[in-house]
């Protein structure tokens, strides 16, 4: 007769920060995964496209591959051809001279550029300011890395506000300050926003600035969706405000710009003295980046004005939304309406569930945006994401109110999705 073994299981515990970041919790991806749903779900949950990277760009990257050298590792700063066409892309855009070898860091992913400037800037116990709605990847990357989240909510447009456009979620610079302690060392800001879409105009920027030099606070500036910019609004980016450079790093991406999100290929732009500290911090992380897809990146950057690639890709986008803002016109529900970035907030407050309806387990204790998302995906055949999902637990009732899609597309994909999307009339 066998002995029952002792549970071997759990033998090493593991560090609380996956606890503290959410990283073991099954989270809203995985829940509103392509796995999950039904096969002939249209996914406007995800913010990737279904449509491949110009041409052009496919055409380098084969090129590379084809090579020897660009197979191999790469200077962790990036390959000097991606750098040398960030220095010409963004040399007129932040308004001052840039070296390649100093103040640009080429990165795997927007997402491991900022996890890198978190390594290298934070000590256990630093605080830093999150804006929310956030995009969840930051918790984790604050938390891993010893730092203390502290969270500021936009305030949403009010109730009574027909039409409301992003420009309509505000932060008050009030509440800021009163967030911010002797432990703050750091702020992320997002503009265009990952999901409101909203663009921060020069004056909020000016504002926020005046905050950061007043407690001497390093910025992190995601600006990865800043060639989707809507309606003949400005992108500014704070690094370019008096003052703001010395104490900035501005983030970018080839993923967002090309769509080509599974590269993983991103960028820095920096002082040397923020730069050079992210850059021995990521050279442990990851070495260096793919090879081949940066050169690609590089050839990307390096035909867009000759083929006027990012004015055409705006049109194209544009086209997008508003495929989207006519099938939630002619539902009558509310949306926030994006000045930048691939995302709408639809107000799902008056969908009406059953109140006997299946969940599953994964959705049931979540906030009603969970449930109301679960439902719509089901029920009329279009995902997209819980906006609570990217909220604290104190602040999750702002996001319960809306849904995320995104549009980022092909132009038949979204007109299906618009068809289907009638049918929730029929739940309101």
């Amino acid at each position: 007769m066998s002995v029952p073994s002792k549970d071997r299981s759990a033998l090493i515990p593991f560090s609380a920060r996956l606890k503290d970041g959410r990283a073991l919790a099954q989270d809203v991806w995985s829940i509103f995964n392509v796995a999950n749903l039904p096969s002939d779900c249209i996914n406007l949950g995800q913010g990737y496209m279904n449509f491949a990277p110009p041409k052009w760009v496919k055409e380098a990257a084969e090129e590379a591959i084809n090579g020897v050298a660009t197979n191999h590792y790469s200077h962790p700063k990036g390959r000097i051809r991606l750098r040398e066409a960030l220095k010409k892309t963004y040399e007129p855009k932040l308004g001052r001279c840039l070296d390649v070898e100093t103040n640009i860091l080429v990165t795997s992913g927007a997402n491991e550029g900022e996890y890198a400037i978190l390594t290298a800037f934070l000590e256990h116990g630093d605080e830093v300011i999150m804006f929310e709605p956030f995009f969840d990847q930051y918790l984790a990357s604050v938390t891993f890395n010893g730092g203390r989240p502290v969270y500021v909510p936009f305030h949403p447009p009010p109730a009574s506000k027909d039409n409301p456009s992003s420009q309509d979620w505000t932060i008050d610079l009030e509440e800021l300050r009163a967030a911010i302690t002797p432990k703050t060392k750091i702020m992320l800001l997002n503009t265009p926003h990952n999901p409101i879409g909203k663009v921060f105009t020069r004056q909020e920027l000016e504002g926020i600035a005046a905050v950061a030099e007043e407690f001497n606070l390093l910025v992190v500036s995601d600006e990865v969706y800043e060639c989707l910019v809507f309606d003949g609004k400005e992108h500014v980016s704070i690094a370019t405000l008096p003052g703001m450079w010395d104490r900035t790093i501005v983030v970018g991406s080839a993923g967002k710009s090309f769509a080509a999100t599974g590269w993983r290929v991103g960028w820095l732009l920096g002082p040397e003295s923020l730069i050079k500290p992210t850059l021995a911090a990521s050279t442990r992380i990851v070495f260096c980046s793919v090879s081949p897809l940066q050169e690609a990146a590089a050839a990307g950057l390096e035909g867009a004005a000759e083929r006027r690639f990012f004015e055409t890709q705006l049109q194209e986008y544009t086209e997008r939304r508003d495929i989207l803002v006519e099938a939630f016109n002619e539902l009558g529900l509310k949306y926030t309406m994006p000045e930048g970035s691939y995302f709408i907030l639809l107000d799902i407050s008056r969908v009406k569930i059953p109140d006997d309806y299946p969940f599953p387990e994964s959705v049931l204790g979540r906030g009603r945006d969970f449930r109301a998302c679960w439902f719509i995906a089901l029920e009329v055949g279009v995902s997209s994401i819980p906006v609570s999902e990217f909220y604290c637990e104190e602040h999750a009732q702002i996001g319960e109110v809306y849904a995320r899609f995104a549009f980022c597309k092909d132009v038949d994909t979204l007109r299906a999705a618009a068809v289907r999307l009638k049918k929730l009339k029929e739940y309101l």
